[in-house]
């Protein structure tokens, strides 16, 4: 199972459109952990699981997700409202509820992977705007039976491997 994961585009279909495109055929699953600024009707976002982020105006889109594909359950939220600059902890009581084996989040623009309690948490950065790290990055996961694989790519589709870590199951 693989899936495609972006966040804080604020506003930049392009960039969007290109990382998805990029993927499309090779996932199943495409998540946009919010902060799009971009209405859900948009063509840049066909066929992608999007959450509100806090520059997100309206309710165009859901706080929280939980998507069930292959087997593999991802929980997304933006992470505004999850205390995702303060603590991690939220993100774990979250992807515990949903009975996740990944959670998705954004808001710090800050790309970041960790393991906690046998759930990934998954930062893939920000696409237009990166802080803490020197380009915009998103990230692509693959669960098999013995391992989970996060990698993470520039907007151009190089691995940036400094970034990318392997985790046993």
């Amino acid at each position: 199972m693989k899936a495609l994961i972006m966040s804080d585009s604020h506003g930049w279909t392009e960039a969007v459109k290109r990382v998805a495109d990029r993927h499309r055929a090779e996932v199943d699953l495409i998540l946009h952990c919010g902060d799009s600024e971009l209405a859900a009707d948009h063509e840049a976002l066909d066929g992608i699981v999007t959450v509100k982020g806090n520059c997100d105006l309206g309710d165009d889109f859901p706080e929280e997700t939980v998507e069930e594909v292959n087997n593999s359950v991802f929980f997304a939220g933006h992470g505004h409202l999850l205390n995702v600059k303060m603590t991690d902890q939220t993100l774990l009581y979250k992807g515990e509820e949903a009975g996740a084996d990944v959670v998705c989040y954004g808001h710090t623009h800050f790309p970041a992977v960790a393991e906690k309690d046998g759930i990934l948490l998954i930062n893939p950065g920000s696409l237009r705007q990166p802080r803490g790290y020197p380009v915009g990055s998103y990230a692509v996961v693959e669960l098999t039976e013995k391992q989970k694989t996060v990698t993470f790519f520039d907007l151009d589709g190089n691995e940036l491997a400094d970034l990318s870590g392997h985790f046993s199951k």
